[in-house]
């Protein structure tokens, strides 16, 4: 057997551009499914963890899918804002613990999440070098976007403009680093958290400004009264917040009006989880909606192995169409060697010595395709995450 696998061998190896095509064909065939088996098992295991270590989350009424991709992983979709108001309902009533996102913006293409401190205790976070923010204007980043940016402690990072060419919107805001959280595998990894207020700064609801009544020009009040001062848009902004000016910011809105993107509650017990989910999901009328992150996600996750059954289909055609490409390949291939084989029998090879030869010579080229076909498959399950950013 060893002196069957030898000459295999040497007539793969002196048939390098035959032995490339099959090669390449055999690794397309099996690399698209194998791939995409492993990213869809992949991430349907790291969606689900996720997603069961997610009791409930609470948003506006729209397209669930978005809501909770958006709440677990800081997904692009633009959602309706629920407001701060429903918080302030959760801790009253005592039916859980309410913990507020706002995922509006970004920063160095990376999302930022205005949340409270709860949030860490509640994923597990723990700061690698640093502090978690404690004052306006400052940020923890991620441990990815940390090493991505280069940047740690002390460092500053300006979040991302809206709209370039609008001069009416809200500057960037110089956020000040405080800290950057150890690595835990998760859409944190690739976040800025930072302080809800820092988040509404951004946004325009929460400024600081000049003293209207003892800095501004006369020339920019349009109203002045006992009780306040309207000037026009010339007053100045501030787009950082220092030790000097932390005392000016002040928020424009009602307390319970304020915007954010999502709520993740953490019901007292399950009773009380049930009565959350009663009380907004039977609401015919009601603007908002309870949801359990992971029916949600096993309800997505069954869709995409739907489609999946017909990319399956797809590459059961094309795998019938390789073998058939084989075949066509090794009958041509026992034409072309008909004087090979003849000698072979000459010097003494049976019939079947020659079919263990033309096997061998298979077997390795597809064990040379496997190989291939693995090493990219894992590399697009190691490298995927740059690109897609959920887990």
């Amino acid at each position: 057997m060893s002196r069957i696998l030898l000459l295999a061998w040497r007539y793969v190896a002196y048939h390098r551009i035959k032995t490339v095509i099959l090669v390449i064909c055999l690794t397309l065939t099996i690399v698209l499914p194998l791939t995409a088996h492993l990213l869809i098992t992949h991430y349907g295991d790291a969606l689900l963890a996720r997603a069961r270590a997610t009791p409930l989350v609470l948003g506006a009424k729209g397209n669930r899918f978005d809501l909770v991709l958006k709440a677990l992983y800081f997904g692009s979709a633009t959602v309706d804002p629920i407001f701060t108001a429903e918080v302030e309902k959760i801790q009253e009533e005592k039916l859980g613990l309410p913990i507020p996102l706002h995922l509006r913006y970004t920063a160095g293409g990376n999302p930022i999440v205005g949340t409270t401190l709860d949030y860490f205790e509640f994923r597990g976070l723990r700061v690698g070098v640093g502090a978690l923010p404690r004052k306006l204007g400052e940020a923890v980043l991620g441990a990815e976007v940390a090493a991505e940016l280069g940047r740690g402690p002390g460092d500053y990072l300006f979040s991302d403009q809206k709209s370039l060419y609008d001069i009416t919107k809200t500057y960037p805001l110089k956020m000040h680093i405080t800290g950057v959280l150890t690595e835990s595998g998760t859409p944190d990894d690739r976040a800025v958290f930072v302080d809800l207020k820092t988040a509404w700064i951004i946004g325009g609801l929460c400024h600081g400004h000049q003293d209207v009544v003892a800095e501004v020009d006369e020339k920019a009040v349009l109203l002045r009264t006992d009780d306040q001062v309207v000037t026009d848009d010339s007053i100045y902004e501030y787009n950082e917040v220092t030790p000097e000016n932390i005392d000016s910011f002040h928020i424009h809105a009602e307390p319970g009006e304020l915007p954010l993107s999502a709520i993740i509650v953490v019901p007292s017990d399950e009773k009380s989880g049930t009565i959350l989910k009663a009380r907004y999901n039977n609401d015919p009328e009601g603007l908002n909606r309870m949801l359990v992150p992971e029916v949600v996600v096993t309800e997505l996750m069954g869709l995409v192995f739907k489609v999946k059954r017909f990319f399956d289909a797809s590459f059961g055609l094309i795998t019938v169409s390789t073998i058939l490409f084989l075949v066509l390949v090794v009958l041509l291939s026992l034409r072309i060697r008909k004087r090979e084989m003849e000698t072979m029998f000459k010097i003494g090879c049976s019939r079947m010595t020659v079919i263990w030869l033309q096997a061998t010579e298979l077997v390795i080229v597809l064990l040379m395709s496997l190989v291939l076909s693995g090493a990219i498959s894992v590399a697009a399950v190691l490298l995927a995450p740059r690109f897609v950013g959920l887990v």
